[in-house]
């Protein structure tokens, strides 16, 4: 048969048949569309067949057993990709939840306390944020050099202390988490309410706090804290818009524009704490002040605030978290549910509290109080030294604009004021410049405790012991002794009553007492110690292995160090180390080629300006104190002390070889 024959044949029978095939293929596949196109590829394959074999016996037999071969291979692929697909979402979805804990895992390890804080922070903006050095170091107010050696550190660290990389279990994850959560807060912070530097925000820490905190939620899907964190963060960042006026200025929570608050945000957390009170379990720390934010954004107006409320949150938090802060913050709400006079005597009871001693919201809270109670004079003096204490210089303008705004009236007026008389006393010509420095020490910070702006007339003996229990407390007897007798000699030039009356002398210890050189025993015990700051540990196996003094040590310049002879020069010759020093220095310096070998904690407040030789140009922080040194150690050894007092730094001197 001609192929156009077998065309015409092959035309014939698919008008006769092709309804039925496809009403077969239909049933089959359940898909007319696909039946259609079955039944299509069935005919192709008889015209390019049928002109080479011959047209079959059944021809309408033959195309419906071809397209139903062709339907059961269709089912067969599509059971078979049906499959395939369940196993690549399974694939994917384990890979997912392996990704999920690969970034809980990076947190934890960014996070990991063995690290300080400030490298924490730098670490995990690096690693979890993809920020630059120099980016985290815009955002800190340091150098991009301070933040590689921070990172080069962390890193460092955690390789030498073999620190795993698996997630935890229980109760263990759960106080790592605790971890997380406080780096990620402190970033978001440090966005909100800058501790430094000309803006009172920066928006850009704040919003990779935020970010940084949903990826922890998704992360951690069943944490109720770390949802009530992201709440907490969503519903304060909503409020970013109206914390700050024209020229940059704060404005208080009870005056913003709320019409301005970022209605986005605050649903987003209002959902964020509905999953973790979904969660439940027992409120934690970051679930009640949540819940507190909670209760500001549900207020339309300032007016209409739950005072009440918040304040039994506070209290509530109080009891999970006993810090200072925790209870100013509750004596604010105190003050603003049942009175100023309550808030005020809760902020009088953390006076003498040394956590809060250079904290500038104390001074400023309690000024707001006074305000409120009529106490003008008293408050105008609180604002000027909150003013002294903040290192942001918007809050310090906006400060001492409250402190203006408070008219001062009366003989008050025309008084001197502490911090004039500082001045003058210290501007004498009959004060060496060792002298000079310990006067200086003991009057900068009675100006800072008590105000520079209070009428030096007004200074009492009762201030003044107040001032010295927060401040010199837990000093060692040689340093209270030294400070006191700064005071006597303050006021008797000034023809003040005594003001050391309530300072009673301190006995020192005498030669060869309490000034024993530590034993090998607790030297032991005391280098064995994990919990310690590096700071520490450095200076005092460099005290220990040196045999110098303490405060020739702690006048040591990066440019005096010889790390490779293991010596620094000072003003009468060398000072040597040996091993556990040489592993240390190196660590401590982190890349720093200049100022102080020791530093203080925190940069200097625009009040207490140190010499430039006394303040490191990388970091802006200032040489640490002999006095502060001091304490530290002491409070360290008060375990290896019988007496529960601790040590002198002086007793890490070693003893003598017996001849």
């Amino acid at each position: 048969m001609s192929v156009p024959d077998v065309h015409r044949t092959v035309d014939a029978v698919w008008k006769l048949e092709s309804a039925r095939i496809v009403a077969g293929l239909t049933r089959m596949v359940r898909d007319v569309g696909l039946a259609e196109e079955l039944a299509q590829d069935a005919l192709v394959a008889a015209l390019e067949q049928w002109p080479g074999s011959g047209v079959p016996d059944n021809p309408a037999a033959w195309l419906t057993t071809t397209a139903r071969r062709r339907a059961v291979d269709h089912i067969r692929r599509s059971e078979r990709l049906t499959r395939k697909q369940e196993q690549i979402a399974r694939r994917l979805e384990q890979e997912q939840d392996r990704e999920q804990d690969d970034v809980l895992r990076l947190m934890l390890l960014s996070c990991h306390p063995v690290l300080p804080t400030e490298a924490r922070a730098a670490l995990t903006l690096r690693l979890l944020g993809g920020l630059t050095a120099e980016e985290i170091a815009r955002a800190f107010l340091v150098t991009g050099t301070v933040i590689t050696q921070r990172i080069a550190a962390a890193k460092r660290t955690l390789a030498e202390r073999r620190v795993a990389i698996d997630l935890p279990d229980g109760a263990e994850l759960a106080g790592r988490l605790s971890s997380v959560l406080e780096v990620i807060y402190l970033i978001f912070n440090e966005g909100y309410s800058a501790t430094s530097g000309d803006d009172l925000m920066r928006p850009g820490l704040c919003l990779e706090a935020l970010r940084l905190g949903r990826l922890l939620a998704e992360s951690a899907p069943r944490e109720a804290e770390v949802h009530a964190l992201v709440a907490l963060m969503e519903i304060q960042a909503s409020r970013s818009a109206s914390r700050t006026g024209p020229a940059g200025e704060p404005v208080q929570l009870h005056e913003q524009n709320r019409g301005r608050w970022d209605q986005l945000l605050i649903r987003r957390g209002f959902t964020a704490m509905l999953r973790a009170r979904e969660i439940g379990g027992t409120p934690g720390p970051y679930l009640l002040q949540a819940a507190i934010a909670v209760s500001h954004a549900q207020a339309r107006t300032a007016e209409e605030t739950d005072w009440a409320r918040i304040a039994e949150l506070y209290g509530a938090l109080v009891r999970l978290l006993p810090t200072p802060v925790v209870q100013l913050n509750r004596a604010v709400a105190l003050g603003m549910a049942h009175g100023p006079q309550a808030g005020l005597d809760l902020v009088d009871s953390l006076i003498n509290d040394p956590a809060l001693r250079d904290y500038h919201l104390l001074p400023s809270v309690r000024g707001d109080l006074l305000v409120r109670l009529g106490r003008g004079e008293e408050a105008r003096l609180e604002f000027h030294r909150a003013a002294s204490l903040t290192g942001n210089a918007s809050e310090r303008a906006f400060l001492l604009r409250r402190a203006e705004a408070i008219a001062v009236t009366g003989r008050s007026a025309s008084l001197p004021t502490l911090a004039q008389a500082a001045r003058d006393f210290l501007g004498r010509d009959d004060l060496d410049a060792a002298t000079l420095r310990s006067y200086g020490q003991t009057l900068r910070r009675l100006c800072l405790a008590l105000g520079g702006q209070m009428p030096l007339a007004a200074l009492t003996a009762d201030a003044v012991a107040q001032a010295f229990a927060t401040a010199w407390g837990g000093a060692a007897a040689g340093t209270w002794n030294r400070h006191r007798a700064a005071v006597r000699s303050f006021g008797a030039w000034a023809a003040l009553d005594d003001l050391a009356a309530g300072l009673e002398r301190r006995a020192e210890a005498r030669p060869g007492s309490r000034s024993r050189a530590l034993a090998g025993a607790q030297l032991d015990a005391l280098w064995s110690r994990d919990d310690l700051p590096l700071r520490e540990r450095t200076l005092w196996c460099l005290l220990h292995e040196s045999a110098a003094g303490v405060k020739a040590v702690l006048a040591l310049d990066v440019e005096d160090l010889d790390l490779d002879d293991r010596r620094a020069r000072t003003g009468r010759g060398w000072v040597s180390w040996r091993s556990r020093t040489a592993v240390l220095l190196p660590r401590l310096l982190a890349g720093r080629t200049r100022g102080p070998v020791f530093l203080s904690d925190r940069r200097p407040g625009p009040a207490r300006t140190p010499e430039p030789a006394d303040l490191c140009p990388d970091t802006g922080r200032r040489r640490l104190s002999y006095e502060r040194a001091e304490y530290l150690f002491k409070k360290s050894t008060r375990s290896l002390d019988p007496a529960r007092n601790g040590y002198t730094l002086h007793q890490l001197k070693p003893r003598p070889a017996p001849r």
